[in-house]
């Protein structure tokens, strides 16, 4: 049986709706933290023009062998290991980068290393897409939000929503520049960078 996760089926097509026309221009993806593989799968079959590369941590891969495996596309990649921890990432020639829930999964360092690593692979003009919750002037979005982040906090003290201004002050430090900020349903963002 596939991993499957019902926050990911459920939030895939309002995601597809707000990235298509980012990806509009693009050639090659590559997404962080793809997890079940479910983001990867449908958005590669909706977005056939695009050469889609999941990555995750090694435990996460077998599940998402299989998917893709079963559900897989043509133009959607064997998934690759990446711990964003990893002091080299592997070469990808990509012109943008997909992330969806792993910033308040990770740790602080962990965040910055993602944006450094970011930093590294993207080119000019290439794209940044971050989903997730996020937290403004220090204050949450939603009182179920406040409730979430306490609960990640007590499994792992490490993790929690983030506040959106000092994750754009490490992409800006790879020079990335704010160029949208998507309210999605269920309290969460779609936040777009561009490389300058």
């Amino acid at each position: 049986m596939l991993t499957f996760s019902e926050a990911c089926e459920r939030n895939k097509d309002p995601i597809l709706q707000a990235l298509r026309p980012w990806l509009a221009n693009c050639s090659r993806v590559v997404e962080v933290g793809a997890g079940t593989g479910q983001h990867a799968v449908h958005f590669a079959r909706q977005l056939p023009h695009l050469d889609w590369q999941p990555t995750d941590r090694r435990e996460y891969l077998p599940g998402m062998v299989a998917r893709i495996a079963a559900e897989g596309t043509a133009n959607l990649r064997p998934p690759m290991e990446l711990d964003v921890m990893q002091d080299e990432w592997p070469r990808f020639a990509a012109d943008a980068v997909y992330s969806a829930n792993t910033l308040h999964i990770m740790s602080w360092p962990e965040v910055e290393a993602f944006c450094r690593g970011v930093g590294r692979i993207l080119g000019e003009g290439g794209l940044l897409a971050v989903y997730g919750p996020f937290r403004y002037a220090g204050r949450f979005t939603s009182d179920s939000n406040a409730v979430f982040d306490r609960s990640l906090r007590s499994r792992d003290p490490a993790s929690g929503i983030r506040d959106f201004e000092a994750v754009n002050v490490l992409a800006a430090a790879q020079g990335l520049a704010l160029e949208a900020d998507h309210a999605m349903p269920a309290n969460n963002h779609l936040l777009v960078w561009r490389r300058r």
